[in-house]
């Protein structure tokens, strides 16, 4: 499974590549392509517990499949979510914020954006 994740991790889509570049500079970490179980999620917030599922045109016909993934999932102790790669695809910004925002919410409302930095303070 690890060497599945990182084939999928080398071919990430258009859309995971847009979300990632968006979610890889903020904290807590989100992760890509995380082995969870039987299963590979597309992004993760390990802290948070918070699965990320991209997904295309071909999960128009898996709709049981991926119901029983997300059962499993929150079964597990995960929270799943689900978009769709033509959202992400046409408004990054907004699904990133999305994200983030389910991401403090469940970390209890930390807010998972970094600090400001230090510069231009007077000492």
């Amino acid at each position: 499974m690890t060497a599945r994740a990182r084939d999928l991790r080398n071919a990430a889509t258009p859309a995971e590549r847009k979300l990632w570049r968006l979610l890889s500079p903020y904290r807590p970490r989100f992760t890509r392509q995380l082995v969870v179980g039987p299963y590979i999620v597309d992004f993760a917030c390990r802290e948070a517990r918070l699965a990320i599922e991209l997904d295309g045109s071909q999960h128009h016909d898996a709709a049981a499949r991926d119901a029983a993934r997300t059962a499993w999932l929150e079964s597990a102790g995960w929270r799943v979510v689900r978009l769709w790669n033509n959202d992400v695809l046409t408004d990054p910004e907004g699904a990133a914020t999305f994200v983030l925002g389910v991401a403090a919410e469940c970390l209890g409302g930390t807010h998972p954006q970094p600090l400001p930095s230090r510069e231009g303070r007077k000492a």
